[in-house]
């Protein structure tokens, strides 16, 4: 038989596909619905890695699974196209972003094409089509009109190499996400969306969802939800009131000293009855060129300047209390004024011993004269708390006496942020905002979006922070659509999450120019039942995405409150070093060169063999070698084909194990189970000499999600018609179990012997076989049988003396 031209057969049948719309989703088919969603690549001129295989071959198989199963199967597939990369690419080469991404979207396309996924290329969305983000712009104006889109000065992350202000998702670790230069601090108006709203919303949501129990904790973590309750602390000279948060309420009576941030308004405001007001203003302009990561995480000398002109006072003691300004209070988290507990809090305790401050205990447990006590314990030095050893009862008890007071009440907290949403560069989203000097922030109606982004030469960013559209006066210039009067656009755009935020309602519906999708093709697709994706977006992509879509919901325009049913993720591939891949240690592994000298086939199989989906792995090109002559092997078994249209006796019960075996594997992700369940069963096989028509057949359903193009030409040529038609084959869980097993036999505790019995015989039955073996006759020859055992289906113990 002649060897398989993996080049030809995968061409040939990726060209049939295409030709017949085979992939095809067809909303309001009778059949049941299954929408699979991936995540969508960023267009980068370094064309597909490796990863981006893996990411989209574990629902891949999922998809090609159900529509052998009878379900009509939404996959798509498109491009989130907006955001730096590109932009810095044009700026260093000259070349337009739009003809940039348009070389990327093309190069992607034909790389998903030659691996042969089975998405539906009907409904390819770009992020950066005008068709596409006027509805981007339409969303982020009906935010506008609910209140949940507001304009804020806020000391912002700003990287002086992209010029580019950062949200503080994009800036963890106080460096670039795009550059990885360090940023700073910078005071700016920035406009924000008021995710805070939906804190509460966000976290129910999560038990109406099938997330991965890591994937859950990762947003709760995010969210970040705290109990506790709002104090205020009276000003000594002035009367006024400083507002902290704190989750331990109970530990009041040990606060010794306050700390505000360097950037707290009352500094401002009383800076005449200040006496050291030069050294706050210094250790200020100090602060400034800190990023919040160093202000806030890093492990450092404590620093901080004692405020001489404010006195605060301990709501519940009356005792005076020193005020500090200190780097790591920062007036975003919070209040921008912190309650301070040395005895108890570890920091606290560093910056109180450094400015003599006093310690005083009020959770007994410790030595506080050499470290902070963080344990639990009993209230000591806590007047009416005394003696309380139950941190919930201490706490409701002090709750009581702040609200009998009236300086203080319960309340929530949350470590999320509203959203800064804005970047002041030009590949991006245009905000559909108008600057009137008469009507304020205006909307630019709805008739006459899209607000487009203006074909421009020079994309080089401002030096000062603005958006290159600042400086076009034909775009910026413009009539108040309220008034008629002067006006200027808002020259920001939008970043880069903004089109990833609702792409998967766009692929139910993505060529409708009157709605962002109908209600029709929303009610019969969503939710998504399965979302797979990498693990570095489980936060900010999807808790974002989560919010646009809950928001969409309120307002009456998506069916289902969740946009996700289900979402699970996959590990990374690393180099064949074991390291993560980068360009930098040159250990990628181009997915174009795997295709070329192997075929799609042997990729996709690999990328799923080589190791748990969820688990990062090393690429091996020795195991990717056998996935080859694996296949090479299945393309072979025409060589020892014979008739026969049932399973024979001799494979049944094994036919039975790895339909199951794969059909189960495949739903929980354990692809690399099924792969090498696939390989057992060729091995014995080749060992029996033979296969029949029937169970080819039902073997090449089963591998077909994985190696597709091989299965169908097999199909194609011996059975005739079109794999991609059939039915997934079904198996009898009664015959997924063995007609004869093999079990130990031992006497006196010693292994004699291995023999085969009837998979359901009785003791007695067993014992006869296993005393006719020779060895274990001669065992017990002579002997007396003191004991005989049988553990069902494991081991036959025979004691003599």
């Amino acid at each position: 038989m002649e060897r398989y031209d993996y080049a030809a057969t995968e061409k040939k049948w990726q060209e049939y596909w295409e030709k017949h719309d085979t992939f095809k989703a067809e909303t309001g088919s009778k059949k049941p619905k299954f929408y699979a969603l991936v995540e969508f690549p960023y267009p980068s001129g370094a064309g597909m890695h490796v990863g981006h295989i893996k990411a989209y071959s574990g629902l891949e198989v999922v998809s090609r699974k159900r529509r052998l199963q009878g379900y009509n199967v939404l996959f798509p597939i498109g491009f989130d196209a907006y955001g730096l990369p590109t932009e810095n690419t044009a700026v260093k080469t000259g070349v337009h972003p739009r003809v940039v991404t348009d070389n990327n979207i093309v190069k992607f396309t034909n790389q998903l094409k030659r691996v042969g996924f089975s998405f539906d290329w009907s409904r390819v969305v770009d992020t950066t089509d005008e068709k596409y983000y006027k509805w981007t712009q339409w969303i982020f104006l009906k935010m506008f009109e609910n209140g949940l889109v507001f304009r804020d000065k806020t000391l912002v992350n700003y990287c002086p190499s992209c010029k580019v202000v950062l949200s503080n998702e994009d800036s963890q670790g106080g460096k670039c996400d795009i550059c990885h230069s360090d940023i700073v601090q910078k005071t700016k108006e920035v406009w924000y969306l008021r995710i805070t709203e939906y804190a509460d919303k966000l976290l129910q949501g999560l038990d109406e969802v099938n997330y991965l129990p890591n994937i859950r904790l990762q947003q709760e973590n995010w969210i970040g939800k705290s109990t506790g309750a709002f104090v205020n602390f009276e000003i000594k000279e002035n009367g006024e009131k400083l507002r902290i948060y704190t989750t331990r309420p109970d530990t009041l009576y040990g606060v010794t000293f306050m700390v505000i941030a360097p950037e707290h308004p009352i500094i401002e405001k009383y800076r005449d009855k200040i006496a050291n007001i030069d050294a706050l203003d210094a250790y200020k302009a100090e602060c400034a060129k800190k990023s919040e990561f160093e202000r806030t995480q890093l492990v450092k000398d404590k620093t901080g300047v004692k405020i001489e002109g404010l006195t605060a006072i301990n709501p519940l003691t009356g005792k005076e209390i020193p005020v500090y300004v200190a780097d790591y209070v920062m007036m975003g988290y919070g209040t921008g004024a912190i309650m301070a507990v040395p005895a108890h809090d570890t920091r606290d305790y560093d910056f109180a011993k450094k400015f003599g401050i006093d310690i005083i205990e009020v959770i007994k447990g410790g030595d506080i004269s050499k470290e902070a006590y963080t344990g639990d314990g009993e209230m000591v030095n806590s007047d009416v708390l005394n003696g309380i050893t139950n941190k919930k009862d201490a706490i409701e008890k002090v709750l009581g006496i702040l609200a009998e007071k009236g300086v203080g009440e319960k309340g929530v907290q949350y470590k999320m942020k509203d959203w800064a949403f804005n970047r002041q560069r030009y590949w991006g989203e245009p905000i559909p905002i108008v600057h009137c000097p008469h009507c304020g922030m205006v909307p630019v109606p709805y008739d006459q979006l899209p607000l487009k982004l203006p074909p421009v030469d020079n994309f080089q960013p401002g030096s000062d922070g603005e958006s290159p559209l600042a400086k076009i006066d034909s775009f910026v210039n413009c009539k108040c659509p309220k008034c008629g009067g002067d006006a200027r656009r808002e020259t920001d755009t939008m970043p880069q999450w903004a089109g990833s935020s609702w792409y998967f309602l766009r692929y139910c519906d993505p060529n409708n120019d009157n709605e962002f999708a109908s209600k029709e093709a929303l009610k019969y697709w969503m939710p998504v039942d399965w979302y797979n994706g990498g693990m570095e977006h489980v936060t900010r992509h999807m808790i974002y995405s989560r919010f646009w879509h809950k928001f969409l919901y309120d307002i009456g325009e998506v069916p289902t409150s969740e946009p996700y049913a289900k979402r699970t993720a996959q590990g990374l591939i690393l180099g064949p070093d074991g390291e993560k891949m980068s360009k930098s240690r040159g250990n990628t592994i181009d997915p174009n060169d795997v295709v070329d000298n192997y075929g799609a086939d042997v990729l996709r199989v690999y990328v799923l063999f080589m190791g748990d989906y969820e688990q990062a792995a090393p690429w091996n090109d020795s195991s990717m070698k056998g996935c080859k002559r694996f296949l090479d092997r299945i393309w072979g078994l025409q060589d020892i084909l014979v008739d026969g249209d049932e399973y024979r006796s001799e494979l049944m019960s094994s036919m039975h194990k790895t339909i199951k075996k794969v059909s189960e594997d495949i739903e929980a992700m354990k692809f690399n189970t099924a792969v090498a369940a696939m390989m057992s069963l060729l091995n014995e096989i080749y060992a029996l000499g033979s296969i029949n028509k029937a169970e080819l057949r039902s073997l090449l359903i089963i591998l077909n999600p994985f190696a597709p193009h091989i299965t169908e030409e097999m199909y194609n040529k011996i059975f005739g018609g079109i794999l991609s038609e059939q039915e997934w084959v079904k198996y009898d869980d009664a015959l997924c179990v063995d007609s004869t097993i093999e079990v130990a036999v031992q006497v006196n505790g010693k292994i004699k012997a291995k023999i085969m019995i009837p998979a359901e015989a009785e003791q007695a039955e067993v014992l006869g076989i296993a005393k006719a073996d020779d060895a274990v006759a001669a065992a017990i020859d002579g002997k007396n049988i003191v004991k005989e055992i049988y553990v069902k289906g494991r081991l036959v113990n025979i004691v003599v003396k």
